[in-house]
């Protein structure tokens, strides 16, 4: 009689993990290197730091994956060195060098603010942070998130800008309520992984937004109803039912559907800042997020094919005559339900996806 050894449930589960993980740093080194080679232009010949820390599965995972993109790279664990170690090796890239941070929650070197001072020594910059937010299937919805398509980035990406540069109002439909923008807007920013022109190369990824605001935010006006917003530890909270925010002149001036703790969050900013106004108008890009995928990490998250919204007076990049930098405390991110996208009545959303 012939027997068969069978797996035990635990050496079952360990054979499907290691599958899954050689699957995943498969699919993390060839979007990386796409990164690397398309959009950092980096090459063989320019030296590499991979700072990481073992501290959470994808953290592994996209550290195996950098190994395999970045052969001769340096690499540091960050938890098994003195924060002086780290900058000493920082200190002797030369400028157009490429440093890569991996981290589980965001590292902290005292004072540094590590992707700020290296930007401002010639330094290229991938930065992957808050990677323990997302377990599980979050982490392979995040390693397809960094595949990296520059005819749909870049072609798209600009082709947004225009229409949004040369747009005299819009509208946003998020299903029975519509959203308008009543003035022109301010020059849209690009985050598509093109860095010609720009000072700095790299920044947090993944990428995938152009974002803008209203020239007059007081000519913002109408309903939108919000799936997803971000809770006070920056991580998705998606209520049951959507939420409809009632703007007028700018304002969020009430909520139908409100959970308690989008109230909490709506008090607070009132209790610092007097009302709540709406600011970021973002047009995410990045199709590896929807509705139906998501991940917790707001900072990510804020990518998702879609429009996303802020809520506070704070925009580091638009100033505004009525905001004094140091009274605007609060930029919350709000995810508007899109069904349509207009620009000068002509829509340029639909069906999830962006037609420009």
């Amino acid at each position: 009689m012939k027997y068969t050894m069978t797996p035990s449930p635990t050496e079952k589960d360990t054979s499907r993990l290691d599958a899954i993980s050689a699957a995943a740093v498969d699919m993390a080194a060839v979007n990386i290197g796409d990164l690397l080679s398309l959009a950092i232009e980096h090459t063989p010949e320019q030296a590499a730091l991979v700072v990481c820390d073992t501290n959470s599965w994808l953290n592994i995972v996209l550290s195996d994956a950098y190994r395999r993109a970045l052969p001769d790279a340096t690499f540091i664990d960050f938890d098994q060195v003195a924060p002086d170690e780290v900058l000493a090796a920082f200190a002797q890239l030369a400028a157009g060098s490429l440093v890569v941070l991996i981290q589980s929650t965001s590292f902290r070197l005292e004072a540094f603010r590590i992707r700020i001072e290296l930007f401002k020594r010639g330094l290229k910059v991938i930065e992957h942070v808050h990677l323990a937010r997302m377990p599980g299937v979050q982490g392979l919805h995040y390693i397809a998130s960094l595949a990296y398509d520059p005819a749909y980035y870049r072609g798209v990406g600009l082709a947004l800008k225009a229409r949004i540069d040369g747009a005299r109002h819009g509208m946003v439909d998020s299903g029975g309520a519509q959203l308008v923008f009543g003035a022109p807007f301010e020059p849209a920013k690009l985050n598509v992984g093109d860095y010609s022109g720009m000072k700095n190369v790299g920044g947090q990824f993944p990428i995938g937004e152009v974002f803008t605001e209203a020239q007059d935010l007081e000519t913002v006006n109408g309903r939108v109803r919000i799936f997803v917003f971000g809770d006070t530890a920056f991580q998705v909270n998606r209520p049951v039912t959507p939420i409809t925010l009632i703007i007028d002149k700018g304002r969020v001036v009430d909520s139908v559907d409100a959970t308690e703790e989008f109230e909490a969050i709506l008090a607070t900013i009132r209790a610092h800042e007097g009302e709540v106004w709406l600011r970021e108008l973002g047009f995410g890009m990045n199709r590896a997020f929807s509705r139906e995928q998501l991940v917790n990490d707001i900072g990510t998250y804020e990518r998702m094919c879609g429009i996303h919204l802020s809520l506070g007076a704070k925009h580091g990049v638009y100033q505004k005559p009525q905001f004094k930098r140091k009274d605007a405390r609060y930029h919350v991110d709000v995810f508007a339900v899109t069904e349509g996208v207009y620009l000068d009545d002509e829509l340029v959303y639909r069906d999830g996806a962006w037609i420009v």
